[in-house]
Order: C-alpha cells, then sequence, then structure tokens
C-alpha cells in the first residue's frame, strides 16, 4: 500500500515581482507548520517530496517539513506551476516505485481537482463532504493507493484524511 498526500501551499503574499516569486505570510508559515505536525501525528513520514518550483511552495514544504520532522530533500519541479491535473498524475506517475509514501505541493485549482480525480469516492463520508466543500491554502487530502506510481490514475485512491492546516 502506497500513501499520497496532496497539498495546496499555504498562505501566500498577495503581490510579488511575479506570482513565481510570491512568498508565504507567516500565517502561512505557521499553517504549513501546523500541516506537518498533523501528518507526522498520523504517521506519515514523506519518502520523496514533489513540490512546485514556485516561492510559496518551497517555502511551504520547508515549513511542512520542519512541522514534521522531516529531513528530505524536496524534487523540485517547475512544469508543476503550471501543471493540469493529468500533467500532475503523469509527474506522479515518474516517482521511483521504492517510494511508499510521497507528498506533492502545488497551487489550485490543480491540486483540489487532483485530489477530487484521485479518490475512489468509497472514503469515510465526512471526508468526502469535507474535500468536496473546498481545498483552500494548507489543504492536504491524504490517500492510500495500491498499485505503481505509473498506474495512479482518475478513482484509484481513497481518501483516508483530509486536513486543513490553522498554526
Amino acid at each position: 500500500m502506497r500513501t499520497i498526500a496532496v497539498m495546496r501551499h499555504a498562505k501566500a503574499e498577495q503581490g510579488g515581482r511575479t506570482d513565481f516569486e510570491r512568498e508565504l505570510t507567516d500565517r502561512g508559515r505557521a499553517d504549513a507548520a501546523e500541516a506537518g505536525a498533523w501528518l507526522a501525528g498520523r504517521g506519515f513520514a514523506p519518502q520523496h517530496a514533489l513540490v512546485s518550483a514556485a516561492a510559496r511552495t518551497r517555502a511551504t514544504w520547508e515549513a511542512l517539513a520542519a512541522g514534521g520532522g522531516w529531513e528530505l530533500e524536496p524534487d523540485y519541479d517547475r512544469g508543476l506551476y503550471v501543471a493540469e491535473p493529468a500533467t500532475a498524475v503523469d509527474l506522479i506517475g515518474l516517482v521511483d516505485d521504492d517510494v511508499r509514501t510521497l507528498v506533492v505541493i502545488g497551487h489550485n485549482p490543480t491540486m483540489a481537482y487532483l485530489a477530487q480525480l484521485l479518490g475512489d469516492g468509497e472514503g469515510d463520508p465526512e471526508l468526502e463532504s469535507q474535500l468536496l466543500a473546498g481545498f483552500p491554502t494548507s489543504a492536504t487530502a491524504v490517500f492510500e493507493y495500491d498499485g505503481a506510481w505509473s498506474d495512479l490514475a482518475e478513482g484509484s485512491a481513497r481518501l483516508v484524511g483530509y486536513h486543513v492546516g490553522r498554526g
């Protein structure tokens, strides 16, 4: 069984030189750290982190990892910054099959669509309802999946956790 956490970046500043360079707010750093603590409290420890290369997602990863107590070099992917959900699934499919736990940090609407796309609809009804109600900053959906990353597809994973980090 594999576990994947799909996360939207934490709260970012409204402006920046460019959208790609927008930084996290203090609240965003606290929210991401709290989400990391929540994941760690569930026993989740990522073996691989696929993170958009944008400034706010990089900072989200740093705070998330600090909150979870993880030391892991992330895979910063510029393509994830502009990825559609299908492209995000393709990027996940490139992850080594030795990886059992994966975190993906990106942007909306892609992360929200990805979380909805992956779910098989058989998860806890309360979690399913929370996920469908919205995917705000620091939202994290956790799925269990039985198969190779390259076979991950629509409706192939079970939602087992949903949380919005609020530090």
